[in-house]
């Protein structure tokens, strides 16, 4: 099995071997409640007051308070309402007091949620203030000069945990010194432990929440810093532990191991130092460059922590480069791991003023001080997988021929449908209800498969089509057309006669030919083989149609044509054909997901044993595909038939004898989808691997 390479270190990071056999010697040899006064407890009190002792060495805490809580949500719970009771407490006392609970516009989504809710529940009725940062995400200084003095807490972040800006805490001290300001201040100071040196008690900083799990310690365990005379309300109150700052008996297991990785930054012997970062960056970035033309990083280098990057690559979105990443067992994020699987533009960048193509398609890519040389060489040439892989399917520019496709391709936008019908033998396709957010798409896939594009259709009249049409370019051969898109004379165009007698014009596309039929106001268009100037029912293998079961297709199409619906809200892909009863031509029902439609990993072999001839199908895209760096499921060869091109597959596999196919992709997800369209269309030996390759590996 090829080893994944972890690039996520901002989400979260592997433990560190010596912070494991730390926790284990907890668990196992030093087990006692710290807050037992017997042998076994003092032996854990031990472990618990060395490592606050080394957390206050390490960070300069001086006399003021070092906690150890459940991790930096926690912590920055604590800090707010520690803060919000006390300036409520002010209120009562008559002090003046701000109005204003200042945060900046990159804070992550804990502090601003934080804020809005212990705003509410103590009733102060405090108005919540962004602050805006620059184009290299450093927060406005000036602005923050207008509102300090209204401000009743300021809340701003050491380093950024999407981009790895590092703030400018020492400018914003002075804004809160010169403005002689009463407001409290909190510092997120997550993503600078082990990255940044902190002096905590000789800054104004009042509260500043860490977390284990982003430097090598487990999940769970963290430490919130208290400046000496701040205000303090303990968010968790009981047995008094943690005296009386944080109740509730002491992750001891997370703390030895937090405190082996904090006695290593002490040491400085375990991790690598920031002119190594530095170039391991450098290293990655220049892989980018090269494997994706025209990338773009979002994140000033010279004002970032060393060990993050974020970037864009045009026309490609975040979930394409994800999942291309992934397959290569790269393991990055799309912004910040708390909200990458929402398919959202980044607020950090849109904080930032960047363009919304680059907000909505950034990468994360970060790894922690423990990366080395290997690691970083292994990623740079996973990468560059990654862009062939890209550039093989038309999704990036190359100078290299990419590979051949043939045969139907399904685009959509929310839902909307465009089809490519695509002959690779003779280098002609032609377009179906184009979508203009797919215009840049389509065309450069076009160039980059140097298709003749004989038509760009409607079943719609719509004028939006042109802006396709002058995209292609001398791609673009039709010609004269009519309000649909259709070419209006010979020898491009041509009759051929359909199943129930009328007379169609078609487009031949190599043995095939695509024929145009009036549905009302609208146009449908038959996919099939003619036979001496005819197009048969039997030989028409797709329909496409704005309205998916139009009755005029059901006397042209036979029953084993494929709907492809011009909308695909249900990700059907396709549909059988309507009865040629009335009676009976009614919408098709929906499948629902059964057990038998699953197969657990741990039953792969043995049903792949008693079925010799089933087939294994990665529906994961054809760039996943192609930069995939490990086995088919079962150590099988798998054949790949994305979903994309699922409709176009699927009338082959309905047309043959059936035989098991068995579906996989990354999660399992894309995979039901298949197996459901198969068995709704009646295929009843098509199954879906249970969790995908995550639970597979």
């Amino acid at each position: 099995m090829t080893t994944e390479i972890y690039l996520d270190g901002n989400a979260t990071t592997a433990v560190l071997p010596a912070a494991i056999g730390a926790a284990i010697d907890a668990m196992g040899q030093r087990f006692g409640n710290p807050s037992s006064t017997h042998a076994t407890g003092l032996q854990a009190k031990a472990v618990l007051d060395q490592a606050r002792a080394c957390a206050v060495r390490l960070l300069g805490v001086g006399d003021g308070r070092m906690m150890f809580n459940s991790g930096a949500t926690e912590g920055i719970q604590t800090s707010v309402l520690s803060a919000l009771v006390a300036v409520r407490e002010r209120q009562a006392r008559g002090e003046a007091i701000g109005s204003l609970l200042v945060y900046g516009a990159t804070e992550h989504k804990a502090v601003p949620e934080s804020l809005a809710h212990w705003n509410r529940l103590l009733g102060l009725n405090l108005t919540l203030h962004k602050l805006p940062v620059d184009a290299d995400g450093a927060h406005d200084l000036a602005l923050l000069r207008q509102v300090a003095g209204s401000a009743a807490l300021i809340c701003t972040m050491a380093a950024n945990n999407e981009t790895g800006v590092v703030s400018d805490l020492d400018g914003i001290e002075a804004v809160i010194r010169e403005t002689g300001t009463a407001a409290y201040w909190m510092v997120d100071c997550v993503q600078a432990l082990g990255k940044l040196a902190l002096d905590l008690a000789a800054t104004r900083i009042d509260y500043a929440p860490f977390s284990g799990h982003k430097l090598y310690a487990p999940k769970g365990v963290g430490m919130l810093y208290v400046r000496a005379g701040a205000p303090f309300t303990p968010l968790i109150m009981g047995g008094g532990q943690e005296s009386g700052q944080r109740s509730g008996t002491e992750n001891m297991a997370g703390i030895a191991a937090l405190g082996v990785v904090l006695a290593a930054l002490e040491r400085g012997d375990t991790f690598r130092g920031h002119d190594e970062l530095w170039r391991f960056r450098a290293r990655l970035a220049d892989s980018l460059r090269a494997a994706l033309p025209g990338v773009v990083f979002n994140n000033p280098f010279d004002k970032a922590l060393p060990t993050t990057l974020n970037f864009s690559v045009p026309g490609l979105s975040s979930r394409e480069l994800m999942d291309v990443f992934d397959a290569a067992q790269v393991r990055v994020s799309a912004g910040s791991a708390c909200s990458s699987a929402k398919a959202a533009p980044s607020y950090v960048l849109d904080a930032m003023g960047v363009p919304l193509w680059r907000s909505a398609g950034a990468i994360r890519m970060s790894f922690g001080p423990l990366a080395d040389a290997e690691l970083i060489a292994a990623a740079c040439a996973r990468i560059e997988r990654c862009g062939a892989a890209l550039r093989a399917s038309c999704l990036i520019a190359s100078d290299s021929a990419a590979v051949a496709h043939d045969g139907l391709l399904q685009l959509g936008v929310e839902g909307a449908c465009c089809w490519l019908v695509q002959d690779a033998a003779s280098g002609a396709c032609v377009v179906i209800d184009p979508l203009p957010e797919l215009t840049s798409r389509i065309a450069s896939y076009v160039r980059c498969q140097d298709y003749r594009v004989l038509a760009v259709v409607g079943t719609l009249p719509d004028a939006a089509r042109q802006s396709l049409v002058e995209a292609l370019g001398a791609h673009y051969v039709a010609g004269c057309v009519d309000e649909f898109g259709w070419p209006a004379a010979a020898p491009l165009a041509f009759d051929v006669a359909l199943e129930n007698g009328a007379a169609a014009r078609a487009i031949g596309l190599g043995a095939q030919v695509l024929a145009s039929v009036a549905a009302g106001a609208a146009r449908a268009y038959l996919l099939g083989t003619a036979d001496g100037g005819r197009l048969p029912a039997a030989s028409v293998r797709f329909a496409f149609s704005a309205g998916a079961r139009e009755p005029v297709l059901a006397a042209v199409g036979g029953p084993r044509t494929l709907l492809c619906p011009t909308r695909d809200d249900q990700n059907q892909f396709c549909a059988s054909m309507p009865s040629h009863s009335p009676a009976t031509s009614t919408a098709e029902p929906q499948l629902t997901m059964h057990s038998d439609m699953q197969l657990d990993s741990a039953d792969l072999d043995a049903f792949l044993s008693a079925h010799p001839d089933a087939v294994l199908i990665d529906v994961r895209e054809a760039y996943e595909f192609a930069a995939t760096a490990v086995p088919g499921p079962a150590g099988r060869v798998a054949h790949s038939v994305p979903l994309s091109r699922l409709a176009g597959q699927a009338s082959v596999w309905l047309r043959e004898q059936q035989r098991p196919l068995v579906f996989f992709c990354r999660s399992g997800n894309r995979s039901m989808k298949a197996t459901q369209c198969l068995r709704r269309l009646g295929h009843k030996q098509a199954y879906s691997l249970s969790g995908g390759l995550a639970l597979a590996a």
